[in-house]
């Protein structure tokens, strides 16, 4: 009962956090705008993406026929992804800099999973916010729902096999899932727009470097919340940390 009551206080903050500060009142793109990536280069991402999201369909639904109680944590995990990313500052033309989000869900759920929820936050910004589009959804979606979450999960198993502190490894984990996110974006634009000085590889190297004015300070601060909220769950809800075998070993 008490892990529930905080998990609401939890959306509570977060809900009223994304009415008074993060809706802009002038909506840029999420990643990349609607229209800005040629047809074949849209196609191409939504092909890609695809079947990671029948993975983390599956992986899904699975881990909710084993534990019905996850839907509350699946669900938190959601909306800081939606209310992280929602954050957005103008970086590249056509595409913005924001936190992500998705390195909690990630730790908690693994990438499949967070491949799902991440697609659905980034449609439901597209329709509601006007942050990215549907043409661009799936490019949107494979570098922050799907390459960002892996770069994530791996990072902290590594750090947690490493022997890094918990926080250490999560905050490690959400920060260059982060950016993870950021330098498949600057590849995503570089190879649609090569430079015509130097090819693909000028133009993603202008790209990462923009990016990276605004990109590493909000990872780091990303980090940082994703920390304090794991913290926060670890005190309140760790039997479900301890079901989802998030928690390193001596941790258990």
């Amino acid at each position: 009962m008490k892990a529930v009551k905080t998990m609401k206080n939890i959306f509570i903050i977060m809900y009223f956090a994304f009415l008074f500060v993060f809706i802009p009142e002038q909506a840029f793109a999420m990643h990349i705008m609607e229209g800005f990536l040629p047809i074949e280069w849209a196609l191409f991402w939504w092909g890609v993406t695809l079947p990671f999201l029948v993975i983390g369909l599956l992986s899904i639904k699975k881990k909710l026929q084993e534990h019905p109680e996850f839907k509350m944590m699946l669900g938190l995990s959601g909306a800081f992804a939606f209310v992280l990313s929602a954050l957005k500052i103008p970086s590249v033309t056509g595409s913005c800099s924001h936190p992500t989000g998705v390195g909690l869900g990630a730790v908690l759920f693994g990438p499949t999973a967070m491949s799902v929820v991440g697609f659905i936050v980034l449609f439901f910004q597209s329709l509601l916010l006007a942050h990215g589009g549907i043409t661009t959804l799936g490019a949107n979606a494979f570098s922050m729902a799907v390459v960002g979450p892996i770069i994530s999960y791996l990072v902290y198993k590594g750090a947690s096999k490493a022997g890094f502190s918990f926080s250490i490894a999560v905050f490690l984990a959400a920060t260059l899932g982060d950016l993870g996110t950021y330098v498949m974006t600057s590849f995503q634009l570089a190879i649609a727009f090569p430079s015509e000085v130097g090819g693909m590889m000028a133009s993603f190297a202008k790209f990462s470097s923009i990016f990276a004015f605004t990109q590493i300070p909000l990872a780091i601060s990303e980090g940082l919340l994703t920390v304090i909220i794991m913290n926060v769950l670890t005190k309140y809800n760790l039997q479900a940390l301890k079901l989802l075998h998030v928690l390193p070993k001596e941790g258990r």
